[in-house]
């Protein structure tokens, strides 16, 4: 009896409504409808007369819905004893039948779910959020599924629709002869049919019941240009797929990165004009920071800032510009390492080797003292720390770029030294981001549980441990027997023209980058390792190389410093001004002193001036903490506020690094080095 009401309640409202036009006249209807579900303004004697009514209406439809899926039963066993037909012309047929079963118990589906939706509302609390809750959850699932099934069968009913045509065209060919033309064309379509079914990807049927994947609603945002310019039909609007973008209901943007049709070239403009907006405007900016006295990368910083969200909101492909800029990473320290030659390596490892750990372990000493002061989880205190202790490579290898590295006879090069701890701290970060998934489980664990994951983390460090022997000795290896006889070919084959070479060095480089991200290793590393490699060659080959590699080195710094500049945001800057300079303040102070304590107990007495350069040089934070804090924002580690304040003192660090590093080349570097240097 209680499904009996729920049903003619609903019935009552939905049937009488739908013909009723005027406003007034169905609000009458619902009113009307509210008295009698109540009880109130009608006898008993016709509230149970219109429930009555109600039911048979619904069994009545019922009834005929299953009289046509009989009918329908019948009609594809005709079709299928039905010996004059082909057996394409059977199979669509059947076919189109099916889809139509297929959307009358849909249909009838909707309504019974309706029905319970409504009974489950009814028997809900009002006043219990978290149940009201759970019940839009559920009606969305419902509703994601019942949109995939529809799309599903819209889908299927375009097929049918063209193999309709297809059909129809057979007939007419075969009504008339076929000039040779036409004989022609018509197996150039079969087998661009063929092609297209051989180089179709299915995956939208192959992963929709995949675990963890999920149907989300998105919208799909066609390209500004009004239709009626071109006079497009909604046809060549629906399969133009090339500029389009889907919006989710957490503003998340995405384009298309494949699309199903693959023998049609498609080019995502949005991403051209980005870089060609970053390209021209880079051009002022760093011409700007050149005449007031600043290195060129702030410039591209601040081009980043002018074109991204805190300014003009003009590039549009972000994720593509921060993906091309960190080739610009690459490069770089394919240059460093290229200047870097094992020789040097070798005389400054146990520094390199030594000063970053000690580091890292006192920045995060310092971090949990003052997390358990200011009352701070752990989790959320040790990340923190980490990130602060990192340094930015790309940019003091540009504050090293084409200064001289010699010093006095014997003693260490300051910059030797500094590209060396730089290196390591790449490996560590390498590291980090190994162990993020069991800090994120660490923050939400139990104390019987913490000594797992204890274990879990000298795990993780034995295996990059494991991993980075296994890369040096694969080095030695390729230093010892491989590198030379491959340079020698490049060289022989690249008289005259330079792409083999380029694309040579380049595919080693990337050959080097990909075995350390197999191996779980920073993919840094590879590239630094790379050039390393090449430059025991000799100082001709190191030269060669560095032409090449210099001006495809400098326009994907540009696109990686303008990626930074658009996590940049100077209105929360200014907001918070007095509190970011004290953060900012604290953590280079705090950075350089540590630094200096630490090379004041691994430096030779002989070269214990440099450890003021080096000191400066790793006095600012690394811009891999955005890439840390958006993961561990993701993964709840930290909160909102928390990461905005690490990109901000990481932003304003990095500005703080060229008068920091030049005070530190006035006071320690003589006068001809320093000229170079600065």
């Amino acid at each position: 009896m209680k499904a009996t009401g729920f049903i003619s309640l609903w019935t009552l409202v939905s049937l009488p409504c739908g013909p009723l036009a005027n406003p007034a006249e169905r609000e009458d209807v619902v009113k009307h409808a509210i008295k009698l579900h109540r009880g109130k303004g009608a006898v008993t004697t016709q509230r149970k007369q219109w429930v009555l009514g109600s039911c048979r209406k619904l069994s009545g439809l019922l009834r005929q819905k299953n009289i046509v899926l009989n009918k329908l039963k019948n009609a594809i066993r005709a079709v299928e004893k039905d010996a004059g037909l082909s057996d394409e012309e059977k199979l669509f047929q059947v076919h189109t039948f099916e889809i139509f079963q297929k959307e009358l118990n849909e249909s009838e589906n909707s309504v019974f779910q309706a029905i319970h939706g409504l009974q489950r509302a009814l028997q809900g609390d009002y006043k219990d959020v978290v149940n009201m809750k759970e019940s839009s959850r559920q009606r969305l699932e419902a509703l994601r599924e019942a949109a995939i099934k529809e799309e599903m069968e819209y889908v299927e009913l375009l097929a049918a629709e063209k193999h309709q045509v297809e059909a129809l065209k057979n007939m007419q060919h075969q009504n008339k002869s076929l000039s040779m033309l036409d004989e022609i064309l018509e197996d150039v379509r079969k087998a661009a049919d063929r092609l297209e079914e051989e180089i179709e990807e299915h995956a939208f049927d192959d992963n929709k019941s995949v675990r963890g994947v999920n149907f989300e609603a998105v919208l799909r945002v066609e390209e500004d240009e009004a239709n009626s310019k071109r006079n497009a039909s909604k046809r060549e609007v629906e399969d133009d797929l090339g500029l389009s973008m889907l919006i989710d209901s957490q503003n998340n943007q995405y384009i298309l990165t494949k699309p199903r049709d693959s023998t049609i070239p498609r080019a995502d403009h949005h991403f051209i004009k980005d870089i060609v907006t970053i390209g021209m405007l880079s051009l002022p900016c760093g011409w700007l920071c050149t005449t007031i006295g600043l290195p060129t990368m702030f410039g591209y910083i601040i081009c980043g800032v002018l074109l991204g969200p805190s300014g003009l909101n003009s590039i549009k492909s972000i994720v593509q510009v921060e993906t091309l800029g960190e080739f610009g990473v690459f490069f770089t320290l394919f240059l460093v390492g290229l200047e870097f030659s094992p020789e040097r390596l070798r005389k400054v490892w146990k520094i390199s080797l030594q000063g970053p750990c000690y580091m890292t372990v006192l920045m995060i000493a310092f971090g949990l003292l003052w997390g358990h002061l200011l009352q701070i989880r752990p989790t959320q205190s040790v990340f923190i720390s980490t990130c602060l202790s990192l340094s930015s490579t790309p940019l003091v290898s540009r504050f090293l770029a084409g200064s001289v590295r010699g010093d006095k006879e014997g003693d260490i090069d300051y910059s030797s030294v500094l590209l060396g701890m730089l290196v390591m701290q790449d490996v560590q970060l390498g590291l980090f981001i190994a162990v993020m998934p069991t800090l994120i489980q660490a923050g939400v664990s139990t104390y019987s549980s913490i000594f797992k994951e204890i274990l879990r983390i000298l795990m993780l460090i034995g295996q990059i441990l494991f991993s980075l022997a296994a890369v040096f000795l694969l080095c030695l290896v390729i230093k010892t027997y491989l590198i030379g006889p491959y340079y020698r070919k490049l060289h022989t084959e690249s008289k005259g023209n330079k792409e083999i070479l380029i694309l040579g060095i380049t595919a080693f480089t990337f050959l080097m980058l990909t075995i350390t991200e197999l191996l779980d290793v920073s993919m840094e590393l590879g590239c630094f390792l790379a050039g390393a490699l090449i430059s025991s060659q000799g100082h001709m080959v190191t030269e060669e190389i560095m032409c090449c590699i210099e001006p495809i080195r400098d326009f994907l710094a540009i696109i990686f410093f303008a990626s930074i500049g658009l996590h940049v945001f100077p209105t929360f800057v200014i907001y918070e001004l007095t509190v970011l300079l004290f953060l900012t303040l604290s953590v280079v102070i705090m950075k350089f002193v540590l630094a200096v304590l630490v090379l004041s107990l691994i430096l030779p007495k002989t070269s214990q001036y440099i450890k003021w350069i080096v000191s400066a040089g790793l006095a600012q934070v690394s811009e891999f903490s955005f890439v840390l804090g958006s993961r561990a924002r993701r993964a709840g580690i930290i909160s909102r506020e928390v990461y905005l304040l690490v990109l901000s003192v990481t932003t304003l660090s990095l500005l703080l690094a060229p008068a920091l590093w030049r005070a530190a080349i006035m006071k320690c570097v003589p006068r001809p080095e320093r000229r170079s240097s600065t």
